[in-house]
């Protein structure tokens, strides 16, 4: 179904491009919000070693129309050799939230 909604996400390590990322989104109306978890930390194999690192969660709303721009926007934005890239479907909410999220991602 068109437009469903979706939360994707990514992380990366510097609050600034965490920043960058989420304000870029929404003003490509590639996102209608996006919200950015304080610093976590991430434990991960990379290169046959074991990794820790600290980095900021970046939770984009959009749309499944939206989403094919959003990762190629994404792609070309983001520092990260392989960045984590995952998308989670909205089951339910709000339906003045839900509609306010396909009008903001929404091309004039």
């Amino acid at each position: 179904m068109a437009n469903e909604i979706v939360i994707a996400q990514t992380t990366i390590d510097n609050e600034d491009q965490a920043r960058a990322l989420a304000r870029g989104a929404v003003e490509s109306k590639l996102a209608a919000g996006v919200h950015i978890d304080a610093p976590i930390t991430a434990v991960y194999w990379w290169k046959n070693e074991v990794e820790t690192a600290q980095e900021w969660r970046i939770s984009y709303m959009t749309t499944t129309d939206r989403l094919p721009q959003l990762e190629a926007w994404l792609s070309e934005k983001h520092p990260y050799d392989v960045p984590q890239w995952i998308t989670l479907p909205v089951t339910g909410g709000s339906e003045a939230y839900l509609s306010w999220v396909v009008e903001e991602t929404t091309r004039d």
